[in-house]
C-alpha cells in the first residue's frame, strides 16, 4: 500500500499523459481542425488530376473543358478558405489547450504546497507554468495539422500509382532515405529541445533568486557578480539553439538534395511514359504535381520539431505533477483543548534524515518553544505540527484525530502559522489578515491586530485597513505583526509560529508574548524560538540537536546545562 499523500505508481503522470489531457480538452476543436486540414488537402490531391483532365480536354476542343476548369477554380478557392478556418482553430486549441495546462498546473503547485518549491525553485516553476504549457498545448493542433500532413503525400503517391504503377515505383525508390532523415531529425531535436527548456528553467530559478534578494545584493555591493551568476547559463543556452538550428539545417539541406532528385526521377518515368503512349499529356501535368505533393513529407520536420518541443515540454510539467499533493479526510475535530501529539516522528529532506523519533505532547492550553541550533530541524518540525507537510514516518494528532484523517476546512480552522518573512496576500491590508478559509470578519481582524500589536499602525496608514497592500510599504517587523495578526485571526485551537516575532523589538514581543497567553483563541502554541527571552516565557521547551530530541523542560530546568546555553550563544 502506497504511504498517505503519496500516489501509487501507476497513477504517476508522465509527459505523454499530460499531452493526452490536453488533446482530450481541446478535442472538439482539434477534430474540426483535423477534418478541415484533411478536406484542404483532399482538395489539393483532387485539384493535379482535375488540372491533366482540363488540359486533355482543351487540348482536344472538347465542350466540357470548360466545366472541367470551373471545378479547377473551385478545388483552388476551396482549400484558402478552408485553411483561413484551420488558422482561426489553431489560436483556439492553443488557447483552450493552455488554459487547461495552466489550470492544472496552478491547482497542483498549490496542492502540494511546500513540497514542490523543495524540489523546484519558483523562477522555474514561473517557467514551467508559462513557457510549457505553452509549448506543451500547442501539442492537438500540431498533431492534427500533421495528420493532414502525412495523408498528403501519401494520396499523392497512390495518385502516382493510378496514373501508372511505374511512377509510384519510381518515388518509393528514394522514400527510405527520407524516413531516415525524418527519424534522425527527431531524435537530434528532441535532446535538443530537453536541453533547451531545462537551462531556461536554471536562468529562470537564478533570476527569480536575484530579484528576491535584491536589497541584500545591493547591500553587498555584488550586483555585478550576481548578474555573472544568472547570467552564467546563457553560453549552453546559446550552444543548444545553435545546435537546433544546425539539425534543422542539415534537415533541410538533405531535404533540398533528396527532394529534387526524387521529382526529376518521377518526371523522367513519366517523360518515357508518355513518349510510349503510355499516359497522356495531362497524366504527365498532373505526374508532376503529384510528385511536388508526394515529397511534401520533407514538410513534416517542422511539424516533428513543434512535437517534440511540445513534448519535452510535457515532461518538465510531468515533472511537477507526480510531486504528490496533500490529500485530507473528512473528518471534524471533536471538542477538545487543543492537544497536540508526535508519536515517532521522522522527516527526510533532501536524501537525509532531518528529523528522528521525534515523541512529542503539547498539552492544550500550553505554550512549546523548540529550540536548537541552525539545522536542527526546528522548522521541519513546525511545519509537520500544522501539516504544511507530512511526516514520513510516524503521526501528528490533534485532540486525537491524525492531522491526514481532518477536513481541509477543518484543519485549517483549527491551526494557525505565521512566518519570518510572511507573505501578506490580497488586495487591502484588511484583505491580507482576512485572508484564510474563512473570512473571520472585521471586528475579529481588528482584534488580532490589537493582539499582534499592529492596529496602531495600520489606522495611521492612508485608508487604514482599506489601504491598498502595495501602497503600504512595511518594515520587517511591521510585516510579522501583520503576519501574526492573520494567523491569530484563524487559528481556533493551535498556533504555530516559526520564528515569526524574530523582527520585534522586545517590548513588542513581550506585548505579543501576553496577547498569545490571553488575547488570541486558540491557546495552544508551537514556537521556534531563536532567543532566549522567548524560550523562557513558553510553559515548556523542546530541545532539538541535529534532528533528535534531546530534552524537554522548562527553560529554567535546561539553562543549567552548559550545551543548551550554547544554542543561544551563552556561556
Amino acid at each position: 500500500m502506497p504511504r498517505r499523500g503519496t500516489a501509487p505508481a501507476h497513477a504517476v503522470p508522465d509527459g505523454d499523459r499530460v499531452l493526452l489531457g490536453a488533446v482530450r480538452q481541446a478535442a472538439v476543436p482539434a477534430a474540426v481542425l483535423g477534418l478541415a486540414g484533411l478536406l484542404s488537402t483532399g482538395a489539393g490531391l483532387l485539384l493535379p488530376a482535375a488540372l491533366g483532365r482540363a488540359l486533355d480536354l482543351l487540348l482536344a476542343h472538347d465542350a466540357g473543358a470548360g466545366r472541367q476548369v470551373a471545378l479547377c477554380a473551385a478545388l483552388v478557392c476551396g482549400p484558402a478558405a478552408l485553411d483561413a478556418l484551420a488558422d482561426l482553430l489553431s489560436g483556439t486549441t492553443a488557447a483552450r489547450s493552455t488554459a487547461w495546462l495552466r489550470h492544472r498546473l496552478l491547482g497542483h503547485v498549490l496542492a502540494a504546497g511546500p513540497r514542490v518549491t523543495a524540489r523546484t525553485p519558483p523562477g522555474d516553476l514561473v517557467t514551467r507554468l508559462v513557457g510549457n504549457t505553452a509549448d506543451a498545448a500547442t501539442a492537438p493542433a500540431t498533431a492534427a495539422a500533421t495528420a493532414a500532413t502525412v495523408v498528403g503525400p501519401l494520396g499523392a503517391i497512390v495518385a502516382l500509382g493510378l496514373i501508372s504503377p511505374w511512377l509510384a515505383a519510381a518515388f518509393l525508390a528514394g522514400a527510405p532515405l527520407l524516413f531516415l532523415l525524418l527519424r534522425s531529425f527527431a531524435r537530434a531535436s528532441t535532446d535538443c529541445a530537453v536541453r533547451y527548456q531545462r537551462i531556461q528553467g536554471d536562468i529562470a530559478g537564478r533570476l527569480a533568486e536575484a530579484v528576491t534578494g535584491a536589497r541584500t545584493i545591493a547591500a553587498a555591493g555584488t550586483a555585478d557578480r550576481e548578474r555573472a551568476r544568472v547570467l552564467a547559463p546563457l553560453g549552453g543556452l546559446s550552444r543548444q539553439g545553435h545546435r537546433m538550428w544546425r539539425v534543422q539545417g542539415r534537415a533541410g539541406a538533405r531535404a533540398v538534395t533528396l527532394v529534387p532528385l526524387l521529382q526529376i526521377t518521377v518526371l523522367a518515368v513519366a517523360g518515357v511514359l508518355l513518349s510510349r503512349g503510355r499516359i497522356s499529356v495531362g497524366d504527365l501535368l498532373a505526374a508532376s504535381r503529384y510528385a511536388v505533393l508526394a515529397t511534401g513529407v520533407g514538410m513534416l520536420t517542422g511539424r516533428i520539431g513543434a512535437l517534440v518541443r511540445a513534448r519535452a515540454a510535457s515532461r518538465r510539467i510531468a515533472e511537477v505533477l507526480t510531486v504528490p499533493a496533500v490529500h485530507h479526510g473528512t473528518l471534524q475535530l471533536p471538542p477538545g483543548p487543543g492537544t497536540l501529539e508526535l508519536r515517532g516522528v521522522g522527516a527526510v529532506r533532501g536524501g537525509r534524515p532531518v528529523l528522528e523519533d521525534v515523541d512529542l505532547v503539547v498539552p492544550g492550553g500550553t505554550s512549546l518553544a523548540v529550540v536548537g541550533r541552525s539545522g536542527s530541524g526546528k522548522s521541519v518540525l513546525a511545519a509537520l505540527a500544522g501539516r504544511l507537510s507530512d511526516p514520513d514516518s510516524g503521526s501528528v494528532a490533534l485532540d486525537g484525530v491524525p492531522l491526514p484523517d481532518l477536513s481541509h476546512d477543518a484543519l485549517r480552522r483549527a491551526v494557525g502559522h505565521a512566518f519570518e518573512r510572511p507573505a501578506l496576500l490580497g488586495a487591502t491590508v484588511g484583505d491580507a489578515l482576512a485572508f484564510g478559509v474563512l473570512d473571520p470578519g472585521r471586528e475579529a481582524v481588528t482584534a488580532a491586530a490589537r493582539a499582534a500589536c499592529a492596529d496602531g499602525f495600520v489606522r495611521r496608514l492612508p485608508e487604514g485597513y482599506e489601504t491598498p497592500r502595495t501602497a503600504a510599504p512595511l518594515s520587517g517587523g511591521e510585516a510579522q505583526r501583520l503576519g501574526l495578526a492573520r494567523a491569530f485571526a484563524h487559528a481556533e485551537r493551535v498556533l504555530v509560529l516559526d520564528d515569526a516575532t524574530s523582527g520585534l523589538d522586545s517590548p513588542t514581543e513581550r506585548e505579543v508574548g501576553r496577547a498569545l497567553a490571553h488575547d488570541t483563541a486558540a491557546r495552544t502554541r508551537v514556537i521556534v524560538a531563536r532567543r532566549a527571552s522567548t524560550a523562557a516565557r513558553a510553559d515548556r521547551v523542546a530541545w532539538l540537536d541535529d534532528g533528535r530530541l534531546r530534552a524537554t523542560g522548562t527553560h529554567a530546568e535546561l539553562w543549567r546545562l552548559p550545551e543548551y546555553r550554547a544554542v543561544f550563544g551563552a556561556s
